[in-house]
């Protein structure tokens, strides 16, 4: 079937004879999505916390391939369900329950355009005299253009993006390396563990927080496409480009420590100042691959939880109006987080780990261990159906997880009490893992009801 623009569909089941692609398309996507400078921050936050290079690298491996490892087993759910990601949510919380944890991610949609905002305005700004804050409103409308005509055509252009930033990078990359480390900086004897544990939460939270929007790239594809390809190729196009990129985010961070100050204008020195336009050219396209995400990831959020109190029809007319509404709402809080950013980045991506790693626990035992891939469809866009309004059972694992949490909690404007107690060391994001996976696979146990979900009818009922 050939790519649709603009797309007409927003949360409801995507029909079969509307299906189309390959699982290797699932690869350039996850890739390109981290082709940014803020990717680089994020393995920089190691080496300011006191880490170096060696066990920054370290720490980057394990977050990043435990972290790719939930999130590419949420992009199986995409073709077997053929529903967004968050909307299939409400077969675990409810139909209204799952409102819940889809005010968190809408929250983490909008911070994170926030912050690769304030990167394309700090780019936009130091090649040109628009200023910051107009830099981020431009970048902005164009991510909003792109976004607004869909799911076809952010497929396309990510596989151009995933050329052009790949070489782009790449030039970085061997620009960091002629201009080469400290001495020490792979000494592998000096260790800080609460550093250590830091980088492998901030890098596992970078990656869960795609969890929430995987599948809705993955929906499109037929139904009969195989489920191992479709989480090798997610998970490889996940871990090489946030590996490579967070390593080099390291290097940059040791070489020049006020790197995540200026991170667009450091980039830019490394070459000569004739091709400094190029570089930052090449930044706000980083910016522009992945905010789109970010965009419909907030359009997919605010529709499944407008279409939990009233049904939406897609019309271009409705689709217009909910982007609107979270790209105002986005840029806005970027002019506002301009100021103090890497503080603003840092603890957001813990808070967001510690509201969205329950939910991901939950959702992945539900369709792997639960009901193993077989769900109701119908039911999931009905109060009165098999999955109800609340699902008690789901939503008690998640908040006993978020309680138990927080005495382990460590962000700039809240310590748990027992944070110094374990050694300084955050172990909620642990705690968030596992925990409620295993109070939700108890609780759905007991209920023996899990065999009612079969149903003869296959265009409600789909079957992993």
């Amino acid at each position: 079937m050939s790519a649709k623009f603009p797309e007409l569909r927003s949360v409801e089941f995507v029909p079969h004879h509307e299906r189309h692609g390959h699982p290797a398309s699932q690869f350039p996507l996850w890739f390109s999505v981290n082709m940014m400078v803020l990717t680089t921050l994020t393995g920089g936050i190691g080496v300011l916390s006191g880490l170096n290079m060696f066990w920054s690298v370290v720490a980057i491996i394990c977050g990043n391939f435990l972290g790719a490892f939930f999130v590419a087993g949420h992009s199986v759910q995409g073709p077997v369900l053929g529903i967004p990601q968050m909307i299939q949510s409400r077969a675990q919380f409810g139909v209204f329950g799952a409102a819940i944890p889809l005010v968190a991610v809408l929250i983490m949609y909008v911070g994170y355009f926030a912050s690769n905002s304030v990167i394309a305005g700090d780019a936009i700004d130091a090649g040109t005299p628009i200023g910051k804050n107009w830099g981020i409103v431009i970048s902005g409308l164009v991510i909003l253009v792109i976004t607004f005509y869909g799911h076809d055509l952010i497929h396309k252009i990510e596989r151009w993006f995933a050329i052009i930033l790949g070489a782009g990078f790449l030039a970085v990359t061997v620009a960091v390396v002629q201009h080469g480390l400290p001495t020490g900086s792979w000494n592998a004897g000096d260790f800080n563990g609460t550093a250590f544990l830091l980088l492998i939460a901030a890098t596992a939270t970078w990656q869960l927080t795609f969890a929430p929007y995987v599948a809705d790239y993955s929906r499109y594809l037929p139904s009969n496409t195989s489920g191992k390809q479709t989480f090798i190729f997610t998970y490889l196009g996940l871990v090489v480009s946030t590996t490579w990129l967070m390593t080099l985010g390291a290097m940059l961070t040791t070489i020049f420590p006020d790197y995540g100050g200026q991170p667009s204008q450091t980039i830019a020195g490394l070459f000569p100042s004739a091709l400094a336009p190029a570089v930052y050219i090449f930044i706000v396209l980083g910016v522009i691959a992945t905010n789109v995400f970010n965009l419909y990831g907030a359009f997919m959020s605010l529709t499944t939880i407008v279409d939990t109190f009233k049904r939406v029809r897609t019309t271009l007319s409705a689709r217009a109006v909910l982007f609107l509404v979270v790209f105002v709402v986005a840029t806005l809080v970027a002019v506002m987080a301009s100021s103090d950013f890497m503080t603003f980045f840092e603890n957001l991506l813990l808070v967001l780990g510690y509201m969205l790693f329950p939910w991901t626990t939950i959702n992945l035992v539900d369709f792997f261990f639960i009901r193993k891939g077989r769900y109701v469809i119908g039911d999931i866009f009905d109060p009165s159906g098999r999955y109800g309004r609340f699902n008690y059972r789901a939503l008690a694992a998640y908040a006993v997880t978020i309680l138990v949490e927080i005495p382990f909690m460590s962000t700039a404007f809240f310590t748990g009490f027992l944070f110094e107690a374990v050694g300084g060391i955050d172990y909620a994001w642990i705690i968030a893992l596992t925990l409620p996976g295993i109070i939700y696979f108890a609780l759905m146990r007991k209920t023996r009801r899990i065999s009612d979900e079969l149903e003869s009818d296959t265009r409600l009922t789909t079957t992993h």
